[in-house]
């Protein structure tokens, strides 16, 4: 019987190489790699060829998704290696590392936040039994006594770009840095555990087990290496190890294979051992000769997609640089770093641009694993995987954007399961402003990420297909849930898809109502939509602050405009949204006066969204129609004597430009308010309400222009100090062709081409005929007429 420890470096392209050459020639007839045993049945998966690494197996506890951990595997990774080696040759595999329903059950300390070397160790409790953790660094260690000041470089020196190293040359650096090291209780059990896979092993009657671990924990399974010596000598005894694990607190825990990306394994590791260049690892591990060669010019490549000049004198000139660059530097093969200076210097000519995207397409890359159908789901990952395929939306690792025509069924029906992923709280999809006017086009980023198997499964709680759980989703939101999203954090689900009322709880604003309405209607929830109206019903009937009904009319109004461009039934809604415009046309005379300086803005905002609301609006015209009692309402509270200059500047706009006044009756009313009976500072807050809709009415009236430039330049010096900032405020947010026009108007009245509010500049009749020709022809109508 004889027991191989074969130190690797977790993630490690030369490692995962010398690992596949070692047990070919150990043939052993059993596999114990590090890893939790609950994976043991999932490793048959391998042999499916739908299971293309990057992949991760994640373990969970149902019922609470903030309890969950990866161990991340790459084509490069030894672990992998050695699971492909042991199904190929048809002997078992088992995991031997400690349990994940004791990892997750020990509170945040995870597996798959543990470092191979233990330089972080947690601290002992009093009663743990255990001497306090000495902190060691081994790679740094073993860097600083070859003379090296970066102990990354090192290990891919020695053992990463050669592939040949010897495992027991590692064994033996292990155990001199692990001299006097204290494990700390997280890592004692680990090795613990490790011990008692082994032994297990024994016990059933393995002769050659090859155990695949970190390289930091190959002493403490390996023990003093002696000649003749069998396993197991000098290490801790069987009633020690038990001793250790005796007691642990317990879950149930679930495992499964889930995709993974380079992306984010570049970002952190479920080993610990983060992986800055992903890429590079992979070609360094996959290029059987010239990887440098080959890398360059695969770099070349990538730049000529972009329209970049590289030609091949470009890649030889830098292969040759990237040569000196490791020559000078003592290393037995170019390195990333001599590879990026050479690319930058040569193929990019100095520019970090093409090198960033070198970067993010090659040294990390794009690559997103798959698994097989035949992996074990939650019948809610099963359904989405199912729409992805029917809809024709494959998951990617990178941002790709995707403009969607709503009036194509396809893609109408690719924007209602984004939508219905997002209330799922899976943010798969990110909307994007579309670059059409129309209200038939949606844009969307998607980009898949590892973690939304996590956010799947926890919302699988709500149904077993993507509509059917969102649909619970929103009558849970209705109720007073905890909105999906990033910001919401894991585990803190609402109650059950089956309960609720129609009466909406006080957490749940009225405005909140109203978009979660808009949100049904664009995820087309029709069974939904009646549940959460009866709660904004209800909300509403009871909410007596005009404002909140202001800030909740849009959305309404927009999910009446969305359910007519996408063919969703939104009965009732044109009810509510008329009920709300009467309330709001009732309340909003008492809600405009009495305002400082903050709330009058904010009040502008809601009569600015409410006004743009009711443009929307499909109806009759007159008095009686949503536009009619809407300007009614303004009109009332214009001619009120209490009413904030913002205010009322904005309310005479908003007339003047929807015709209920014209020029002649808005010019007495700026007279006055700019009067000398108004301060300064309320003048100038009128005129910033009245211009915020925009600055062209200047250029086209001359009589309200030099109604302001008289007002202005009537002005003492210490008083236009005063409002010179909220003019200038007022003016800044014109366009600059706006406040060009202006301008020349203004020298105009300067230099007194005009005069009393009219231009007398004459016309020149002769050219102005061929222009009035045209303009007849176009309406069909003679000079005559």
């Amino acid at each position: 019987m004889s027991v191989s420890v074969l130190g690797v470096r977790h993630h490690g392209p030369g490692s995962a190489r010398s690992l596949g050459d070692e047990l070919e020639r150990l043939k052993p007839d059993i596999v114990l790699i590090e890893g939790p045993p609950e994976a043991d049945g999932l490793v048959e998966l391998a042999k499916d060829p739908g299971l293309e690494p990057p992949v991760a197996l994640l373990a969970h506890v149902p019922g609470e998704p903030s309890k969950a951990a990866f161990w991340p595997f790459a084509v490069f990774s030894p672990e992998w290696q050695a699971i492909r080696h042991a199904v190929e040759a048809g002997i078992p595999v088992r995991f031997c590392d400690l349990p994940a329903a004791h990892s997750l059950a020990s509170g945040p300390e995870e597996p798959a936040a543990r470092p191979d070397t233990p330089d972080t160790p947690d601290g002992e409790g009093p009663d743990s039994g255990i001497p306090a953790a000495v902190r060691t660094d081994p790679i740094g260690t073993l860097a600083r006594a070859a003379g090296y000041d970066d102990p990354e470089r090192w290990w891919e020196d020695v053992v990463e770009h050669r592939g040949d190293t010897p495992f027991q040359v590692i064994a033996e650096a292990m155990a001199a840095v692990r001299e006097g090291h204290v494990a700390d209780a997280y890592e004692a059990r680990r090795e613990a555990f490790m011990r008692r896979t082994i032994r297990r092993a024994v016990k059933d009657g393995f002769e050659r087990i090859a155990v695949v671990c970190g390289a930091w924990h190959v002493p403490a399974l390996a023990g003093p290496s002696r000649e003749g010596a069998a396993w197991g000598a000098g290490l801790p005894t069987v009633k020690a190890d038990d001793a250790l694990l005796r007691g642990l607190p317990k879950v149930k825990a679930e495992m499964t294979w889930v995709p993974w990306t380079y992306g984010r394994l570049a970002a952190w590791s479920g080993y610990g051992a983060g992986v800055t260049s992903p890429g590079w690892y992979h070609h360094l591990f996959t290029a059987a000769d010239r990887p440098v060669e080959r890398w360059l010019t695969a770099a070349a490549g990538v730049l000529r997609e972009e329209d970049l000049p590289v030609s091949s004198a470009h890649v030889i000139e830098a292969v040759r640089l990237t040569q000196s660059l490791a020559v000078l530097r003592g290393r037995p093969l170019a390195g990333l770093a001599e590879v990026t200076e050479a690319a930058r210097a040569v193929l990019c000519e100095g520019d970090d641009l093409p090198v960033e995207l070198i970067q993010r397409r090659m040294v990390v890359g794009e690559r997103l694993g798959h698994v097989p159908d035949t992996t074990p789901m939650v019948p809610l990952q099963r359904h989405l995987r199912e729409e992805q395929r029917r809809l024709k939306l494959k998951p990617e690792a990178l941002d790709r954007e995707h403009d969607l025509d709503l009036r194509k069924p396809l893609d109408l029906e690719r924007s209602r399961l984004l939508h219905r992923l997002r209330l799922l709280g899976v943010e798969w999809g990110t909307p994007q402003e579309s670059r059409s006017k129309g209200t038939f086009r949606e844009s969307w980023t998607l980009a898949w990420r590892p973690e939304f198997d996590i956010e799947l499964i926890e919302a699988s709680a709500w149904g077993t297909t993507v509509p059917a759980a969102a649909g619970a989703r929103v009558r849970d939101l209705a109720d007073g849930g905890r909105p999906p999203g990033p910001a919401a954090p894991q585990g803190t689900a609402g109650p059950g898809p089956g309960g609720g009322g129609s009466a909406a709880p006080a957490g749940v604003s009225l405005a909140g109502l109203t978009g979660l309405v808009e949100r049904c209607l664009l995820a087309d929830l029709p069974d939904a939509l009646p549940y959460v109206l009866d709660s904004l019903s209800a909300r509403a009937a009871l909410d007596s602050d005009v404002t909140h009904l202001m800030a909740a009319l849009p959305a309404m109004v927009r999910a009446q405009r969305y359910g007519d461009v996408r063919g969703t039934p939104a009965t009732g809604l044109a009810a509510i949204v008329d009920a709300l415009l009467t309330r709001v046309c009732v309340g909003l005379g008492g809600a405009v006066t009495g305002l400082d300086d903050d709330a009058a803005r904010d009040l502008l905002r809601h009569i600015d969204g409410v006004h743009a609301a009711v443009a929307l609006l499909d109806g009759a015209t007159g008095a009686e129609a949503p536009q009619g009692r809407w300007l009614a309402t303004l009109r009332g509270a214009s001619g009120r004597s209490d009413l904030h200059g913002l205010i009322e500047g904005r309310l005479t706009r908003i007339l003047l430009d929807a015709g209920d006044l014209d020029a002649d009756q808005v010019g007495p009313r700026m007279s006055r308010a700019m009067s000398a009976g108004h301060p300064p500072a309320r003048a100038a807050a009128w005129i910033e309400g009245f211009l915020s809709g925009g600055g062209l009415l200047l250029v086209h009236d001359a009589r309200l222009l030099a109604l302001i430039d008289g007002w202005l330049t009537g002005l003492a010096p210490e008083t236009f100090v005063d409002v010179l900032p909220l003019l200038r405020r007022t003016f800044g947010a014109f366009a600059a062709p706006e406040r060009r026009s202006i301008g020349s108007r203004v020298r105009s009245l300067a230099t007194g081409a005009v005069a009393g509010g009219e231009d007398v500049a004459e016309l020149d009749e002769e050219r102005a005929a061929a222009a009035v020709r045209t303009v007849l022809m176009i309406l069909g109508k003679t000079e005559a007429e």
